[in-house]
């Protein structure tokens, strides 16, 4: 017999109704204002190669595994499905492709043997035995995630900080980019044991957006870098687990990992079948010696279509049905003398789009993700101002500058929605350093 939830359900669904809103609109209301806005190119050949990656083992797909070109800043990762597309230049037609995966052993194979679609790569787990003494820590999963989020104040950097990140987010209908925006924020971060949100002010933006892709209908993402930065589970598990909703998951270990020389329980989790409405199900690994969650990887129950869908749409015509296929999330943490802060995060959410009376249907699949690339503690405490806060409802495609800026975003001036997150904040760092 299934089972609804009382009003605590609420807030852990929150996640989805408070900042993954989609707008959907007639294309025609931006005819005006994107007429002269077009997603730029380079003049460079390239060579695409899309497939999947997947476990040796049980073939299940690998969500958020790098692929990185060897030697270059070339790289990308795989969606929610495992899938991925690398778009390489073609003078790199000898090159080497280093694929990697959190837990799993990495890969270097060479690019010439691949196919241009519906490659298949394989990556074996890096299992490790953990020592007697590590393991009888805990030989409960749910008490072992318990004590994690119980000792985070002990585990986690519990300072006021001031952090720079580098923000991306990408709107793709099928395979073809309909909106990319890229932003610096500086981020007002909160201890972790405080009740106080994170505040963002919004430093460099800009934006490329073609609607003449769209037909009939345009997409928006609510939320800005604020997507992607309460992923972080540690300063805001309210939205996963709480007193309460630990209990309506079960628990279970997964062979243990080797993560930079350290090793670390891996621990699934799954909402129990009897519960009804959409939670999560996913992966988290903990520090084996300090218990300190040091990544996620976790996504939407999206069985329940109808329910799902209501959670993340805010507004659409009538006659547009919506219904969600994947919504992933990961979050990674980084360490320095002993303590864990909060890194990178990513969001990936897709979406099928049938509207009635139209024989076929679209699908639309939207990428936030944001990483930290320089942190320092905020002594003073210093507090965001409030005109200089972003809005939590903040569309960035609206707000981002476009192509105004071209001394500190570069001459080019392309978005390369392909790179990977970690090769754009190079450049990022180089032009802050500069400013500075």
């Amino acid at each position: 017999m299934k089972t609804s939830l009382s009003q605590s359900y609420l807030s852990i669904t929150s996640l989805g109704l408070f900042i993954f809103c989609l707008f959907f609109f007639s294309t025609n209301s931006f005819a005006l204002s994107t007429a002269n806005t077009t997603i730029q190119q380079d003049s460079i050949t390239f060579q695409q190669y899309s497939g999947k990656v997947v476990d040796v083992h049980s073939n299940n797909k690998l969500v958020f595994a790098s692929l990185l070109i060897s030697g270059t800043n070339v790289s990308t990762i795989t969606n929610s499905d495992g899938e991925f597309l690398l778009k390489v230049p073609s003078k790199l037609h000898n090159a080497k492709v280093l694929v990697s995966f959190l837990g799993y052993h990495s890969r270097e194979i060479a690019l010439s043997s691949l196919k241009k679609t519906k490659s298949t790569i394989t990556l074996a787990p890096a299992i490790t035995k953990l020592s007697e003494v590590v393991f009888t820590l805990s030989k409960d999963a749910k008490s072992l995630v318990r004590k994690t989020f119980k000792k985070k104040g002990e585990n986690t950097l519990d300072k006021h900080l001031l952090m720079t990140a580098f923000y991306r987010e990408t709107i793709k209908k099928r395979k073809k980019n309909v909106s990319l925006a890229e932003a610096i924020v500086h981020i007002y971060k909160q201890p972790y044991t405080s009740l106080r949100k994170d505040d963002v002010k919004l430093y460099k933006s800009r934006k490329s957006t073609d609607y003449t892709r769209l037909d009939t209908i345009a997409v928006k993402l609510q939320g800005g870098p604020y997507n992607a930065l309460y992923v972080d589970l540690m300063k805001y598990p309210e939205y996963l687990f709480t007193d309460n909703s630990f209990d309506y998951y079960s628990y279970s270990f997964a062979p243990s990992v080797s993560i930079n020389d350290k090793p670390v329980y891996v621990v699934k989790f799954k909402q129990h079948s009897y519960i009804e409405e959409p939670l999560y199900f996913g992966t988290l690994y903990i520090d084996a010696e300090s218990l300190a969650l040091t990544s996620a990887i976790f996504n939407l129950n999206v069985e329940n279509k109808e329910r799902a869908s209501k959670l993340f749409v805010k507004k659409k015509p009538k006659d547009i049905v919506v219904t969600p296929l994947n919504i992933a999330y990961r979050v990674d943490y980084r360490e320095k003398n002993g303590k864990w802060y909060y890194g990178y995060s990513n969001a990936q959410l897709s979406f099928k789009i049938n509207k009635k009376r139209k024989l076929f249907n679209s699908i639309y699949s939207l990428t936030s993700e944001m990483a930290v690339t320089d942190w320092k503690l905020n002594s003073q405490k210093e507090v965001l101002k409030y005109k200089l806060r972003m809005s939590k409802s903040i569309i960035i495609s609206d707000e981002a500058s476009g192509f105004s800026d071209p001394k500190f975003w570069g001459a080019y001036n392309v978005i390369e929605p392909e790179r990977s997150i970690e090769s754009a904040i190079a450049k990022i760092k180089k032009q802050l350093k500069k400013i500075k």
